[in-house]
């Protein structure tokens, strides 16, 4: 799997800003097998865990997030940025390299009885990752852990997310 990514995953160079290589996935969404062959490893670790609703990041955690939660027989719970969301929420502030940004997340989306897994398209420096995590704990659930499709090992998402059980498909 870990070589069916990278040879699908792009490089944009200087995308958002100049001296960023940003890694594209939409090839792996524009290839049927391979996308479906992606979100079934993503589940595969947690089947049989008791897993009962899956927390998907907005936006490429969605397109992940949705069919390992059909795979895992759980709830999808799509956390937001600010202001998106039209029920009572909860919010998680966190800090980026130069500000801050927050997820939001449903009051009646997880609780006490849930066990959740947390989905995105790849961890960087953990810090959504790592709110996401606290939003579902402060509404009582359990986090079983965390499933992306790529991490960037030269960037410090293992500080922000130390004892977490995380499982990535292919680093860069």
């Amino acid at each position: 799997m870990s070589d069916r990514l990278k040879t699908a995953i792009r490089d944009v160079p200087d995308f958002p800003k100049p001296g960023i290589v940003f890694k594209d996935i939409t090839p792996v969404l524009h290839d049927p097998v391979l996308f479906a062959d992606v979100t079934a490893a993503l589940a595969a670790p947690w089947k049989g865990k008791g897993i009962t609703h899956v927390l998907a990041i907005e936006s490429r955690g969605f397109l992940f997030g949705a069919p390992v939660a059909q795979h895992l027989g759980a709830s999808l719970v799509p956390v937001r940025k600010p202001g998106k969301l039209p029920s009572a929420h909860l919010t998680e502030h966190y800090a980026l390299e130069y500000g801050e940004d927050a997820v939001e997340v449903h009051t009646d989306a997880i609780d006490a009885r849930s066990l959740v897994l947390i989905v995105d398209d790849v961890l960087a420096t953990g810090g959504t990752a790592a709110a996401t995590r606290r939003l579902a704990h402060r509404l009582g659930a359990g986090v079983a852990g965390i499933g992306v499709v790529m991490d960037l090992s030269f960037l410090p998402w293992r500080k922000a997310l130390a004892g977490v059980h995380v499982e990535t498909l292919v680093s860069f």
